[in-house]
This record gives structure tokens, sequence and C-alpha cells, in this order.
């Protein structure tokens, strides 16, 4: 599997609203890693995660995107087994992926889940 992604800082520039973030309703999964639901569809999903600098590289499990995976990396760095995706990242993972993403430094992803995502086998 290979991801498609494209650098979009040439273009954006991202100022999170720190105060704003924090403000969300996160749900805590431990080892350093929040979700907030934006927005959830009959299947998609529009999420942000947050993840603590320091957080260990275990804090995601093993797992499968049955439609793919789109998110844009707003703050920090994310990388998985494929590549390490900065600030300003645009990164596409194709229907059936299955990866293990960890967190680099204090970082804000927002992810777009077409079909949900499932734990991986």
């Amino acid at each position: 599997m290979e991801a498609f992604t494209r650098d979009l800082r040439d273009f954006l520039k991202f100022d999170l609203d720190e105060a704003a973030l924090d403000a969300m309703e996160w749900r805590d999964y431990g080892k350093g890693v929040e979700l907030a639901k934006l927005e959830k569809g009959a299947e998609a999903s529009l999420v942000l995660y947050r993840v603590a600098d320091g957080a260990p590289r275990d804090g995601f499990a093993r797992h499968r995107h049955p439609g793919g995976e789109a998110y844009l990396v707003l703050k920090g760095t994310i990388a998985d087994e494929f590549g390490t995706y900065e600030a300003g990242s645009l990164v596409w993972l194709p229907p059936d992926s299955t990866h293990t993403p960890w967190a680099e430094g204090d970082t804000v992803v927002l992810v777009l889940w077409p079909r949900g995502v499932k734990l991986a086998d």
C-alpha cells in the first residue's frame, strides 16, 4: 500500500485556536491520545485527534479503513509504516488500507473516515 500525500504548506498557513480546541469535548483514549467528534453521518465520520508530546508509539492500535482515510496534519507530525507527515500534509490512504500511526511531538490531525475504522486482525 502506498499513501497519496501532498504538502500544502506552500499555499496554506495554519493558525490553530488552542483555546477553542481545549473547549471541545474530547474523549481520552489513554496514552496521550484524545478524539473529538466533529460530524458523524450514516457511514462517514469527521474527527480531530490530539496527541500529547511524549505519547508512546503504541498510542494507536493497528486498524483498517474500509472506505479509506483522508487526514490533514494541523500541528506536529504523524508517521506510520509508509511515511512521515508534518503539519500541512494532506494524506489519503486507499480503501481497506491498514496501518499503525504514531505522533511525534504535540500533534493535532483532522481525519475523515468515509466508511469508518475497524481494528485490524
